[in-house]
C-alpha cells in the first residue's frame, strides 16, 4: 500500500510554487500597450498635502490615463469618471 505523498496525489504537490506578482500602481504598462498619459493629483490630494510617493493610481476608461489620489477615491480629476 502506498500513501498519497508517494503518489504525488496530495495537496501541496498539486498547487504551483510559482510567484504571482501584484500590478503595483506606479509601474508603467508593457511596452507593447500604447503609452498611458499622466492625468496628475486629484485635488483632495493636492489639497491634504499627500506626497506623491503616498497616493494610489487610479485608472480612468475615458482619458486612457492614469491619475494619483488617495486610496478610496473614484472621481478623474480630468474629467469626472467616476467608472474607472
Amino acid at each position: 500500500m502506498t500513501s498519497d505523498n508517494e503518489n504525488g496525489s496530495d495537496a501541496a504537490s498539486k498547487t504551483s510554487t510559482e510567484v504571482v506578482t501584484f500590478p503595483q500602481s506606479r509601474v508603467r504598462p508593457p511596452s507593447g500597450i500604447a503609452p498611458f498619459k499622466d492625468l496628475g493629483n486629484s485635488k483632495l490630494a493636492q489639497t491634504l498635502g499627500v506626497l506623491k510617493e503616498q497616493t494610489t493610481g487610479h485608472w480612468c476608461s475615458s482619458c486612457k490615463g492614469i491619475w494619483f489620489g488617495t486610496l478610496l477615491e473614484a472621481e478623474c480629476p480630468v474629467c469626472g469618471n467616476r467608472n474607472g
